[in-house]
């Protein structure tokens, strides 16, 4: 799996639309709504890169109130709930 996290400048009178419109899209699994410089983070979860270049480049850079994105793709993901996994002996 491949994850991608996009951030989003949007329109900013039209944001809620514009993060609904994003969600709403084919391999986005999350949208937030954020404080600082940009204005939305989606997340893309897809099974092969080529499928983030047709989410973001194809559909979500299209939605109406899009002004500008930045993706980036991960490498590795790390959580509490891995690292807990990882370190687990599995006894009771």
């Amino acid at each position: 799996m491949i994850t991608a996290i996009v951030f989003v400048k949007a329109d900013v009178a039209r944001i809620p639309e514009v993060a609904e419109a994003i969600a709403s899209l084919e391999g986005i699994s999350e949208v937030y709504s954020v404080t600082g410089q940009i204005d939305l983070i989606a997340l893309v979860r897809v099974p092969r890169h080529e499928d983030v270049a047709a989410v973001v480049a194809d559909q979500l850079n299209k939605v109406p109130g899009v002004l500008e994105t930045e993706t980036h793709i991960a490498f590795r993901t790390y959580s509490r709930h891995d690292l807990e996994a990882a370190f687990s002996l599995g006894l009771d």
